[in-house]
């Protein structure tokens, strides 16, 4: 026996030696034993098989997660079979801007005063507006004697209808819904019902803060052709067809739409469309292809306005397009900046026409109509554009149009130089700021030159541009002549060369280009002109006069 004190009380242990030895050996044939095994089957003393149960365990989990995720894949795919068959597609034409348009410029697509539709339903900060939107519906309700009862059955039985318009789910049940439609529509057509009657004659007061045509009418107005907010044209023709009593009246919106927003034209020039004697025949014809086409709205209405009388000649057949996103942004050069433009002796020169698009190239001389730019302005575009990037049916006349400013427009003295000529007017602060504008609206923007309705127009400039003539006189002019008495010189012995009569095969006697090789010649002469000019340093008429004989005997050769 051994007596071992173990506690720190004092109290004595008994413990036989040899029991004592047994023990550690066993202790350390355990502990070989243990590390000589795989980690999962290592035990504790008296604790058998815990480790073991736990990976078992831990085994059976993974694979009932596993089972649960796999059920979760098939059940979105399945959700997507069941959403893919209810959707669509042909009625589709609400989007929601890109992110990728919106990402540096979120203000000019999102509406700042009104929501119209759900993509902006509820809003806070254009919550007040909610309070003017049931006025709207009282004062028509008051007007007509009628009971909203009929306008919310109509609008629930095209709410499904109006649903497949806009892009992606619409968190609103099938009633609240409804009452958006029946609110927001009736809202719309007392504006645009104001601006042809006058909103005094329909009941409001002078002073009225939204039903007037100041105050925040402008900003209404900006926000109405929003892409993300915009409503079906024919929600707002089934309400005004319930107003006015006259069922089956497709076309009547967008005749008072136009008529709405005529101050957002972005033309200086007056146009029968501010004649209301005159609107429905000129609708009749710059609205014509808008049909039965139910998914239209007033965004779209707006944009066709704008295009009436397009000219499709240039435009690639519906039959080959080309996706949007075929030609990234280094090869959207249409043509050359204004600078590079007059340095190759491009004219510009403003064309008297509404339609602002309508550019045409003549003669050597741009004539480019008016464009009025405002704080809109750019607001305006972005959204025409958007629409025209998101809806596969849309031309890209809005976007071609943008991108030729935009390779015209690198700095402010081409802004300057267009304001000169009468073909740029804006009320921004400075010309830097329109640079400015025009640089930033295509950024983002997909886009292929040849899909343009200026493609043509646009080859005829840059060859202009590229004509070996051309490239002499911008030597001559500004390499070399730097005196004004020079380039009166240069100017008229260039004027000469190039305004030489010809005879055409109709003997009409009308001047026309010189042939190639009679502009070489030409042009040979010219730099033998120049060269002269720069030895001589002195301009006797002796050597304008025999400069002039010899460029008239090479250009009659």
């Amino acid at each position: 026996m051994v007596l071992v004190n173990l506690h720190t009380d004092g109290q004595p242990i008994i413990i036989n030696r040899r029991m004592m030895t047994w023990y550690l050996l066993r202790m350390r044939d355990q502990t070989r034993h243990r590390q000589s095994q795989p980690v999962q089957d290592l035990n504790l003393l008296g604790l058998p098989g815990i480790n073991r149960l736990g990976h078992d365990h831990g085994l059976q989990n993974q694979e009932q997660q596993r089972e649960e995720w796999v059920i979760s894949v098939k059940g979105k795919m399945e959700q997507a079979l069941r959403d893919g068959s209810t959707t669509s597609w042909d009625k589709l034409c609400i989007y929601r801007v890109p992110l990728h348009l919106q990402e540096n410029d979120k203000k000019s697509y999102f509406p700042q005063t009104v929501s119209l539709g759900p993509y902006h339903h509820g809003s806070k900060h254009l919550l007040p507006m909610e309070f003017h939107k049931w006025r709207a519906v009282n004062m028509i309700m008051a007007r007509t004697g009628q009971g909203i009862e009929i306008y919310i059955d109509a609008m629930k039985e095209l709410q499904e209808r109006a649903r497949a318009c806009y892009q992606g789910p619409i968190a609103l049940s099938v009633n609240e819904f409804t009452e958006m439609l029946v609110l927001d529509g009736c809202f719309v057509l007392e504006l645009f019902r104001g601006t042809v009657e006058g909103f005094q004659p329909i009941g409001y007061a002078r002073n009225d803060p939204v039903f007037a045509m100041r105050g925040l009418m402008h900003s209404i107005q900006r926000d109405m052709v929003m892409l993300e907010n915009q409503l079906p044209l024919f929600v707002l023709d089934r309400l005004l067809e319930l107003q006015l009593d006259t069922p089956n009246q497709p076309g009547l919106v967008a005749q008072v739409a136009v008529k709405f927003f005529d101050p957002l034209m972005p033309t200086g020039e007056a146009s029968t469309r501010l004649n209301p004697s005159n609107l429905k025949p000129w609708l009749e014809n710059s609205l014509k292809s808008l049909g039965d086409n139910g998914e239209l709205h007033c965004l779209d209405v707006f944009r066709r306005s704008l295009l009436k009388f397009s000219d499709p000649r240039n435009r690639r057949s519906e039959e080959d397009p080309l996706p949007l996103n075929l030609v990234d942004k280094r090869q959207q050069q249409l043509v050359h900046c204004v600078t590079e433009l007059r340095e190759a002796g491009v004219k510009f020169k403003t064309r008297k026409t509404d339609r602002f698009w309508d550019i045409q190239f003549e003669h050597g001389c741009l004539q480019i109509p008016k464009l009025l730019i405002h704080d809109g302005t750019k607001s305006l575009f972005s959204n025409l554009i958007a629409f025209e990037q998101c809806h596969i049916d849309s031309t890209k006349d809005i976007t071609s149009y943008v991108i030729f400013m935009d390779n015209l427009i690198n700095s402010s003295e081409d802004v300057s130089y267009l304001h000169y000529c009468g073909i740029i007017e804006h009320w921004l602060g400075s010309d830097a700021e329109v640079a400015d504008l025009f640089n930033r609206l295509c950024q983002e923007v997909f886009f292929d030159p040849k899909d343009s309705y200026l493609s043509k127009l646009s080859d005829e400039v840059n060859y202009y541009y590229s004509r070996r003539w051309n490239a002499w006189k911008a030597t001559l002019k500004h390499s070399y002549l730097n005196g004004d008495h020079y380039g009166v010189i240069a100017d008229y012995a260039l004027a000469y060369t190039k305004t030489v009569q010809v005879s055409s095969d109709e003997g009409n006697g009308e001047f026309a280009w010189m042939t190639k090789a009679n502009e070489e010649v030409v042009a040979a002469m010219i730099h033998h002109l120049t060269l002269e000019i720069l030895r001589r340093r002195s301009f006797t008429k002796l050597i304008v006069g025999e400069a002039m004989v010899e460029l008239q005997g090479t250009a009659e050769t």
